[in-house]
């Protein structure tokens, strides 16, 4: 018999699906949303595989009711927090993820949201389509270029060292970064500089988060840090959420502790309506867009199909945790 595997949305590019049908047996969630976490439930046991995403949270309950038949989990993703690795490992239960090829599509959307917060262009969009845009204007709708600026970033892994070689052509006057490791050879090649987090808050007019999630970087972005940016300084965070304090991200914001911000991530995802990130001039939000292009997530249905299928064979998977 075929081994049976779970898929938590029916919107997944088709190569993935397609790879699985060939090897697999399949029982999909038929919506193109995150599957609810009763029916989620229900359809897991005794199944030998999961297909997810990071919407979706497999965790000690999901994995006692899966049982003992579960042996891999591919998530159709870089980030893997969503997922009780511990759990996982005292199980023996392989788990497949996707994280370089959405380096460059991340790299890329984090260099336009930037953009588009320093530059002020949704608010100038805004303006052009409800008669805000009067005639040509010396000052108005005037954003902050990042030449002659230092710009900061807070992880150095693929993506942050692809966003700064991204950033040279803007010409910044200097790239700083931050890590938990020491980048030095890193740096030298790229031409970049590795500085102390408390530095680099203190001194970046442009900040982009760029660290993976995890217990030392939940709202690592706090009052405290915001009290000690510069009120110039745009905050860009295209990696997940938690790392920054919300709530004293919209207070620092209202107070001109900082000037902009620019989030792909936020928490929760979707942000409710009355949010009041949504309602601010001077913060951009998009949903969670960061390696959406066709290529790319095409690719990454594929390696967690692949990662999948390897796991279950027992042998080396594209990318395993």
């Amino acid at each position: 018999m075929k081994p049976t595997v779970y898929v938590t949305r029916n919107d997944y590019a088709r190569i993935g699906l397609d790879l699985l049908k060939e090897e697999c047996e399949l029982t999909i969630w038929d919506e193109p949303s995150p599957v609810p976490r009763e029916e989620f439930m229900k359809n897991v046991a005794g199944k030998d595989a999961i297909f997810c995403s990071l919407n979706d949270r497999i965790d000690k309950e999901l994995l006692d009711q899966a049982g003992p038949s579960l042996k891999v989990i591919g998530t159709i993703s870089v980030g893997f927090d969503h997922i009780d690795l511990k759990q996982c490992r005292e199980r023996g239960i392989r788990v497949g993820y996707t994280p370089e090829v959405l380096t460059d599509a991340t790299a890329e959307l984090t260099i336009a949201l930037l953009l588009a917060t320093a530059r002020r262009l949704l608010e100038a969009n805004k303006e052009a389509h409800t008669g805000g845009w009067k005639s040509w204007s010396p000052m108005w709708m005037c954003g902050t270029s990042i030449k002659n600026s230092v710009v900061g970033i807070v992880g150095f892994g693929r993506i942050g060292q692809e966003i700064a070689k991204r950033l040279v052509p803007f010409k910044p006057a200097q790239i700083q970064f931050c890590s938990r490791s020491d980048k030095c050879l890193t740096a030298e090649e790229l031409g970049v500089t590795q500085i102390p987090f408390d530095e680099l808050v203190e001194t970046s007019d442009f900040i982009i988060v760029a660290c993976s999630y995890n217990m030392e970087t939940a709202n690592m972005f706090n009052d405290s840090v915001f009290s000690r940016m510069r009120p110039s300084t745009i905050l860009i965070n295209t990696s997940r959420g938690g790392i920054i304090d919300q709530h004293d991200l919209i207070h620092a914001l209202k107070a001109g502790k900082i000037r902009a911000a620019g989030l792909d991530v936020t928490t929760p995802e979707p942000l409710p309506l009355d949010n009041p990130l949504l309602h601010m001039s001077n913060v951009v939000v998009l949903p969670h867009i960061g390696s959406a292009d066709v290529e790319t997530r095409t690719e990454m249905s594929r390696i967690t199909a692949c990662n999948i299928i390897s796991g279950l064979k027992g042998v080396k998977m594209i990318s395993e945790i």
